[in-house]
Parts: structure tokens; C-alpha cells; sequence
């Protein structure tokens, strides 16, 4: 059963009632009711373009937190071949929020490590909703530090809506975990690219996306806070996270213009949720682009270039 978001309600009407007919149809001997149908069809396809011809920063947050969205295990089981998961930080456990492990892309020897949200109740609690503990960020470094050793490039698939901000994660050093991500991020000497594949929230993102590219889909988000985190902050009252998401500027094309995306991959019409297998297949075609500019650079120069990259960020303008 198709998953509607509350702006898409007329076209749940216009598709519920093509779906009646059809089911009409079927029921009823020698009733033709095709050509009605097509003819809603063709309302909905119109429809549907209309409504995401521009999509506004708060529409953005519900389509990139679509529940039906490919999360990084469907990425992963669709692009990479020989996938070898890797498990633990060596300190305390596991973390399910986080995948990690050696793959091939292409036949290119990568690590992958993404978030992963579930898409299901029990899979979704099991993952804790995409929102990683410490020794999610953990095991991160270490699979990172296995890669920049053994020369293999590192990709992240970021979907996150922050880290999890539980009693028990802060004993264990939330805060320390993420800061430390974010370093190795910065000292590997091998290409690392990022892809925000829906959220990519807080540090919780930033501890995988500093990276030499950041790639983000099409009706992605990226910020330092959720709408609703920033609205209660600012104006005491959630509600108010519409006027959040335009100040907070999070959408794909809003950082590009600040330089903090290098590439928007398109989605479908509707989202990428309505075409999971072209989203998919064009997020594996960005991360091979995104390798090959890298290919044959030199450690230093992979290490100085990101770390450049994220200290000239927001000084566009300025004089020198």
C-alpha cells in the first residue's frame, strides 16, 4: 500500500479512485472502465509533477523521511558485490544503526559505512531508527583506519536524524565518539565520499560526510538540527518548523550554492521512493564518478584537499 505525505493527499483521491475502477472491473463481467481509469492516470502523473515542480524546504524533510525510501542496506545489496559485513567497535558492542564492511563497487575494492533506519517496526527497533551510539561511531573509525591501512577508499552513506541522545550513550561518550569520527575523516589519506541518501542530521551526519565529495539526492536534507529541534529552540513551539526549515537552508540545492554539496543526484518525479531501482542506480553511478575524479591522487593531497575543503567553508565573498 502506497505511503501518502499529507501535502499529497489529492493525489491519493485521483489514485485511490483509478485503483476502485480497476478493482471494479474486476469484479464486475464485461465492464470497460480502462479508458476512465487511464484518463485519472494521466491526472495524477500532472498532478504529481505539479507538486513536485518546487517542492518547499519543509516538503523536502517529509520526502527525504519517507518511509518507504531506499535505506542504505537496499542501496548496498543493489550496487555492491562481495559484500563482507563487519561488526563491533573491539570496546563495548555492536551497533545496528550503523552497516559496515568490504565490498566492490563496479570491482573497485571499497568500505562501505552507512546508517540504516529499517523499514519495518521490528527492523526499525532493531536499528534504532537510524540513530547511532557510540559504538556505532566506533566501530566507523575503526573500519575507516582498516581502509586508510590497506588503501582502499571509504564511501558513507548518510541517513541519520542524529545521533541518539540516550542516558546510556552520553555515559559511553556520545559526544567524544562523534568528534573523534569526525577527525579520521579528516587525517585519511585515501578518497572518502559521502552520499546523503535522506536526513543527514547534527554531527550524527557530519561524523561520516566530511568527506573529499558529498553527494546529496535530489529531496535530501542536510543541517545542523532537525525543523522541529530548531522551531522549539528558537520560538519555544515545534510547530513553528516551516519558518525552521527555510532559515536553516538544508536543502540539497540550497548547499550546493554553499559549496558544502559537490553533486545533487536527480530523483524520480514523486520522489525516490517511486522509483527505487533508477535512484539507486543513479546514486551508484555518482559514487563511481565521485571515486574516479579521486583516482591517482596522493594521500597528502586527498588529506589537504578535504581538509581545506571544510576550512574555507562559509568564508565565500569574503576578502582574501
Amino acid at each position: 500500500m502506497t505511503i501518502y505525505l499529507d501535502f499529497e493527499k489529492p493525489l491519493a483521491e485521483i489514485e485511490g479512485k483509478a485503483a476502485e475502477l480497476r478493482s471494479l472491473a474486476r469484479t464486475t463481467e464485461g465492464m470497460d472502465v480502462e479508458d476512465e481509469a487511464k484518463g485519472l492516470d494521466k491526472k495524477a502523473a500532472d498532478l504529481l509533477k505539479s507538486l513536485y515542480a518546487d517542492l518547499t524546504p519543509w516538503r523536502k524533510c517529509q520526502v527525504a523521511r519517507h518511509p518507504e525510501r531506499p535505506h542504505c542496506k537496499d542501496y548496498i545489496d543493489a550496487l555492491f558485490t562481495e559484500w563482507t559485513p563487519l561488526a563491533g567497535d573491539r570496546n563495548f558492542a555492536d551497533d545496528d544503526a550503523v552497516m559496515g564492511g568490504l565490498a566492490r563497487l563496479e570491482g573497485r575494492p571499497v568500505m562501505v559505512i552507512g546508517h540504516e533506519k529499517g523499514n519495518d517496526t521490528k527492523s526499525r527497533i532493531e536499528r534504532n531508527f537510524g540513530m547511532a551510539r557510540p559504538e556505532g561511531y566506533r566501530k566507523a573509525i575503526r573500519l575507516m583506519d582498516l581502509a586508510d591501512r590497506f588503501g582502499i577508499p571509504v564511501v558513507t552513506l548518510v541517513d541519520t536524524p542524529g545521533a541518539y541522545p540516550g542516558k546510556g550513550a552520553e555515559e559511553r561518550g556520545q559526544s567524544e565518539a562523534i568528534a573523534r569520527a569526525t577527525e579520521t575523516c579528516l587525517r585519511l589519506q585515501v578518497p572518502l565520499v559521502s552520499v546523503i541518501i535522506g536526513e543527514g542530521g547534527s554531527g550524527g551526519a557530519v561524523a561520516f560526510a566530511t568527506a573529499n565529495r558529498v553527494a546529496m539526492l535530489q529531496h535530501s536534507i542536510y543541517s545542523v538540527i532537525s525543523p522541529e529541534g530548531c522551531a522549539s529552540i528558537l520560538w519555544k513551539d515545534a510547530e513553528k518548523m516551516r519558518e525552521a526549515a527555510e532559515a536553516l537552508r538544508l536543502t540539497a540545492q540550497n548547499l550546493a550554492e554553499l559549496g558544502v554539496c559537490d553533486r545533487i543526484i536527480p530523483e524520480a518525479t514523486g520522489g525516490a521512493h517511486r522509483n527505487r531501482a533508477a535512484t539507486i542506480d543513479a546514486v551508484g553511478k555518482a559514487i563511481g564518478a565521485m571515486l574516479s575524479e579521486l583516482t591517482g591522487q596522493d594521500g597528502k593531497a586527498l588529506r589537504d584537499n578535504r581538509r581545506k575543503k571544510y576550512l574555507g567553508l562559509g568564508t565565500r565573498g569574503l576578502a582574501a
